[in-house]
């Protein structure tokens, strides 16, 4: 219930905001008297689509801390604690990255990492990783994380999402406005967008946000398999990498909230929904460090 409240909460403050800048900016007013500005609407799409995709970059460590409970480890009080500190700074230094803020949550096994910069970032742990896998294993999650940290993924993700938001919008408008026009074709005494406008748009936006997604998904999975490639590096070995990825085909991983999918070291499906998977399976993975 906490995730679905603040998940709708942040949604509607992110609204908010975004129609407060595009009236500040007078880039809502696209369409005119005389037809579709299409400067105008695509940057009222510009906009919408970066700057929901830039907002919830810069909220990303908030709610990942919030939607997971996640506690950041100021002064380790366990053994495992100092270890986990003590391991994410050694790969950070390795990785040539300030120190992130290091955190641990209740939960199925799962490790993710966010934030909107690389001096602003945050690694987290699931209690249950930290039982069910070796230290080496663990280390090797954790240089993974790191290495999503250092190759600037989170901003990397943001960018396309941004792009592929704003493609979605815009063309969705575009195609509406000419379903509109063709339908109101003799009909010379209304003025302005009609029903049809706000139906195709709306049905367009929709079928056009589930291509992006599929596009957004393939990028993210690109990304992993860096990050693999990456924590091998850290590790000077693909073997603890491998390991932990075949541990976690044999554990029950709990998923992160929708919002932060994209973050976990666990996740990947087959068959068709494959193509929404925000992460290849771990199989592809296995064999990719394989031929490292």
């Amino acid at each position: 219930m906490k995730r679905i409240v603040l998940f709708l909460v942040t949604n509607l403050a992110v609204m908010l905001v975004l129609s407060v800048v595009t009236s500040l900016l007078g880039v809502n007013r696209f369409l005119t008297a005389n037809g579709l500005n299409l400067g105008m609407l695509l940057a009222f799409a510009a906009v919408i689509g970066f700057g929901g995709a830039f907002i919830s970059l810069l909220m990303s460590k908030t709610m990942a801390k919030w939607s997971t409970g996640a506690r950041v480890i100021e002064h380790p009080a366990t053994s495992t604690e100092l270890w986990l500190v003590d391991t994410v700074a050694r790969l950070a230094g390795r990785a040539n990255l300030p120190m992130p803020e290091v955190a641990i949550y209740d939960g199925e096994p799962n490790a993710f990492a966010t934030g909107a910069t690389k001096n602003a970032s945050l690694v987290a742990v699931s209690t249950g990783l930290l039982q069910s896998m070796t230290r080496e294993e663990a280390e090797a999650v954790l240089a993974h994380e790191v290495a999503h940290i250092a190759n600037g993924d989170m901003v990397t993700l943001t960018l396309i999402q941004g792009v592929v938001n704003t493609f979605v919008i815009f063309i969705s408008r575009v195609v509406g406005y000419l379903v509109d026009s063709f339908l109101r074709r003799n009909d010379s005494e209304s003025s302005g967008p009609g029903i049809g406008y706000m139906v195709t748009s709306l049905i367009c936006e929709v079928v056009f946000g589930i291509l992006a997604s599929m596009v957004v998904a393939w990028f993210s999975r690109q990304r992993e398999f860096r990050a693999d490639a990456g924590a091998a590096q850290l590790m000077g070995s693909a073997v603890p990498m491998q390991n932990a990825l075949r541990r976690l085909g044999n554990l029950h991983t709990e998923p992160l909230p929708q919002n932060m999918a994209a973050s976990g070291i666990a996740g990947g499906k087959g068959g068709l929904m494959a193509l929404f998977s925000t992460h290849p399976p771990l199989e592809e993975r296995i064999a990719a460090l394989a031929g490292r």
